[in-house]
């Protein structure tokens, strides 16, 4: 029974399972990600961490170690001098394993294995977290920012109903107006305009009827005279 054994032998030799971790962990650190079964990934993720920390520290010693675990020029030079300075300023958790489905034929199930740092797709990508702007947030805010929100539609339509207003407004009086007029109109017959040139006119009437009266008894009395007594 395997109480208190750890390390996953993978079903293969000690030999065997050291080549197979050294390629997959040159494979990650020189593609910065591959795909395998989820038993492999998580074996390789205790494999290559420890390995990447070593990255950080670019001396003879760590370098002369980490080749010893790869056995591979390429993926030690990458790893000092490209993945150990990305990396520089996180303390430890270097790889991700998100599960991708079973593998067809024997249903095995797999997953990709990737550089956290590496990855473009995920927020927080090409900053780094000494320069990044640090907000705390609490629940006053939160609950002050709504209700700014809210009242500003109020405001709004309160503008547009005044607004509103004022061109109703006037156009109502203007139509007030007109039929005001219209009803004086009305009420006004012509009758009285006759009436009134009348009256203008009567007083000359009154002044040629008494010129009038005046003169016929002058002409009377002019006629008593000429007659014969």
């Amino acid at each position: 029974m395997r109480h208190g054994k750890k390390v996953n032998h993978l079903g293969r030799t000690a030999p065997h399972r050291k080549a197979l971790m050294a390629n997959m962990a040159s494979s990650l650190i020189i593609h910065k990600r591959i795909t395998t079964t989820l038993t492999k990934a998580k074996a390789l993720r205790t494999y290559v961490e420890p390995l990447i920390t070593k990255g950080k520290d670019a001396t003879t010693h760590n370098q002369r170690t980490v080749f010893a675990y790869l056995k591979d020029k390429e993926a030690v030079k990458e790893l000092f001098t490209v993945v150990g300075t990305k990396v520089a300023s996180r303390p430890g958790g270097y790889t991700r394993i998100l599960k991708v489905g079973n593998r067809m034929g024997d249903n095995a199930e797999m997953a990709f294995i990737e550089l956290v740092d590496f990855n473009e797709y995920f927020q927080g990508f090409g900053t780094d977290k000494k320069d990044a702007k640090k907000t705390r947030r609490g629940r006053s805010k939160a609950s002050a920012t709504p209700t700014k929100t809210a009242t500003a539609p109020v405001v709004a339509e309160e503008v547009v109903a005044e607004v509103v207003e004022d061109t109703v407004t006037p156009v109502e009086n203007v139509a007030v107006e007109e039929t005001q007029v219209a009803e004086a109109v009305e009420e006004s017959p012509v009758v009285d305009s006759t009436e009134e040139t009348q009256s203008e006119e009567s007083p000359q009437a009154t002044e040629t009827t008494e010129s009038t009266d005046e003169s016929v008894p002058e002409n009377q009395d002019g006629a008593e005279e000429n007659k014969p007594e």
